[in-house]
């Protein structure tokens, strides 16, 4: 009989914020593959689990989803987690999931946390409908990738990084002064902060404090 291959959300920050059944999981499962090794031993270890891990991040090879599939195949269980959150939104799981189905093994979604479902939780508008679109591009497609989001007559949410947010809102503002952002930062760890206001206001507040440029961004554009 094939193994299962369990996609397993892990807390965005607060380690607090993990399922007892994905807990339950990670220690029932023969291994695990992770985007980053010693990001999840960490989690791992806070919960007294120690199981065999498998680097898997963008830039594996075919052998490497190689040895996962080999895995299944011989009746092993073995669970997914991307460094953070929910894995096959901005990471590798997504086609490890598709490779996992081509090969007729049965893949089951252990849910929890989620950065974009986070700050959406807490936006306090209309999010019936939005579009979500990942990471936006460092250099080439990034002018088109903004020029899509100040088109959009519904929210775009996508994740950034504190070397560009501020420099892609400004890019935003080219195309579209009017929209307004909501910016989640570091959300559920100890300095979590949710900034909120028009481009102008956000690009002052960030200029004001700019040690505050840190850790990871969520951002909603309406």
């Amino acid at each position: 009989m094939n193994g299962i291959l369990y996609i397993v959300a892990t807390p965005i920050g607060n380690l607090e914020d993990i399922t007892l059944r994905a807990l339950r999981v990670l220690k029932e499962v023969e291994a695990i593959a992770c985007e980053d090794t010693r990001v999840t031993s960490r989690l791992l270890s806070h919960y007294s689990i120690s199981k065999p891990l498998l680097s898997l991040h963008h830039h594996s090879g075919e052998a490497q989803f190689g040895k996962i599939l080999a895995l299944l195949a011989e009746g092993k269980s073995v669970a997914y987690a991307s460094d953070a959150g929910t894995p096959g939104i901005s990471d590798p799981g997504n086609k490890l999931v598709e490779q996992a189905l081509l090969g007729n093994f049965t893949v089951a979604p252990i849910p929890g946390a989620s950065a974009l479902a986070t700050l959406i939780s807490v936006s306090g508008i209309d999010m019936q409908t939005f579009t979500f679109l990942g990471f936006p591009p460092h250099k080439k497609g990034r002018e088109t990738f903004f020029k899509k989001v100040a088109a959009l007559e519904i929210p775009a949410v996508y994740y950034d990084s504190p070397h560009r947010v501020i420099k892609n809102i400004l890019l935003l503002q080219t195309f579209t002064p009017e929209k307004k952002i909501i910016i989640g930062r570091e959300l559920t760890k100890m300095f979590e902060e949710i900034v909120r206001g028009n481009i102008t206001e956000i690009d002052a507040y960030f200029i004001a404090h700019p040690e505050k440029m840190k850790g990871e961004f969520s951002v909603i554009v309406y």
